[in-house]
């Protein structure tokens, strides 16, 4: 007989990419080119000064052994300083604890603040990972829809709506992953006044905070709202920013009393971040950004190219995202196109139909609480963007004109 698992893992749904990325890694293998707009990370190199101080600090031998648990000192200073000069607050050390990246992040704040019964407002569409972290410690999410005509951002009205009193916290992401949307300061400020009626967290997932174009510019809640620091969460990281992904850091920024917490938390899972991670992190935060504006103003340029591509295609309509390296796609009118034995019927099928056909590899909606819209990002080269916009145009027309 089986042993019996863990109950809370019932409620968590697994990957839905995982057969995707097999049928992707199928097809390099028989050597296919295939146009990666799935992955969720820049395709660029960490800046040269964060390899060097890695390098170094190996060197020097100071990041073989344990670091604090929630962080080094030198860390977290970047951290405050890096805060200070790119979002308008200053938190101090007592308020950090440096993770095994954002998601890491993320996790303990669900450990730490979350109870069954809870429930947690998550705007849709949302990156998978919100509501999952939420059911896997017993709580609930509770998804409010928003509208594309809206920029897929909540609004007060439906934030108000959604509040009961058995919720805990709020996730917002600003700009998002999957859509790129990002808060205004007029929009956010709107949101917090319905927060300050009601004894609730905020929890602000800002990720991608450093990549936003056209002049958008990305407002931080702490910066605007002192009077609510005591009860909102932001979280961060060098991984989109620096091209940090493997680098696993990211960091939480909350009251000092949730801060101790989550060291109980992580002393009890990871203890600390990599040491040498860490020294990297903290060279990325203090040292030059011009790899960053580089770095923007590369995708600013491929967000143009894959959304111009995009609409360009028969049946689908896409909007110009303010920030993050995704283009969130609706392509309900690639419905009814003949797909193995019947016809596509749902943005799952789209996604499977499009690498299978065009070696496109993308990201349904679904998984993200969006029926009818698929992810592609643009972390990726200006010409693997085009050749993937050939692709998807040249399956479609054939597929059109065979129907």
């Amino acid at each position: 007989m089986p042993r019996k698992l863990a109950d809370r893992l019932s409620a968590v749904a697994p990957s839905a990419t995982l057969a995707m990325a097999a049928q992707a890694a199928r097809l390099r293998s028989q050597g296919h080119k295939v146009y990666s707009f799935s992955v969720g990370e820049p395709d660029f190199e960490p800046p040269r000064h964060v390899l060097d101080a890695a390098k170094a600090a190996i060197d020097k031998g100071v990041v073989s052994h344990y670091t604090a648990v929630t962080g080094t000192a030198d860390l977290k200073a970047a951290i405050c300083a890096a805060t200070e000069r790119d979002r308008g607050y200053r938190p101090t050390p007592a308020e950090i604890t440096v993770s095994c990246g954002a998601k890491h992040a993320l996790f303990n704040v669900a450990l730490g603040l979350y109870d069954p019964g809870d429930e947690v407002i998550i705007p849709a569409p949302y990156w998978v990972s919100y509501p999952e972290q939420v059911r896997i410690v017993g709580a609930t999410p509770v998804i409010v829809e928003t509208r594309e005509e809206n920029g897929f951002r909540m609004d007060a009205a439906s934030l108000e709506r959604a509040i009961t009193e058995r919720t805990k916290a709020i996730i917002l992401c600003t700009p998002s992953n999957p859509t790129g949307s990002a808060y205004s300061e007029g929009e956010l400020r709107a949101l917090l006044d319905v927060v300050r009626r009601h004894d609730v967290w905020l929890v602000v997932d800002e990720i991608y905070a450093d990549l936003t174009y056209d002049g958008f510019r990305h407002v931080s809640v702490p910066a605007i709202a002192e009077d609510l620091r005591s009860r909102t969460i932001v979280i961060s990281g060098v991984s989109k920013t620096y091209a940090m992904t493997g680098w696993r850091i990211g960091w939480s920024v909350t009251p000092p009393e949730l801060s101790k917490v989550l060291d109980v938390v992580q002393s009890q899972s990871t203890t600390n971040a990599t040491a040498v991670a860490q020294v990297a992190a903290a060279a990325a935060l203090s040292g030059s950004q011009d790899a960053v504006r580089e770095m923007r103003d590369a995708f600013a340029k491929r967000r143009t190219r894959m959304v111009e591509g995009l609409r360009s295609i028969p049946g689908v309509r896409c909007r110009m995202p303010e920030g993050a390296f995704y283009a969130f796609a609706d392509v309900r009118g690639l419905y009814g196109i003949p797909y193995k034995n019947g016809t596509i019927q749902s943005d799952l099928d789209v996604a499977m139909w499009l690498l299978e056909s065009a070696h496109v590899a993308s990201v349904a909606g679904t998984p993200f609480g969006a029926p009818g819209y698929v992810r592609f990002s643009y972390a990726c080269s200006e010409g693997d963007i085009d050749g993937g916009i050939e692709a998807i145009c040249a399956v479609v027309t054939a597929a059109r004109g065979a129907g």
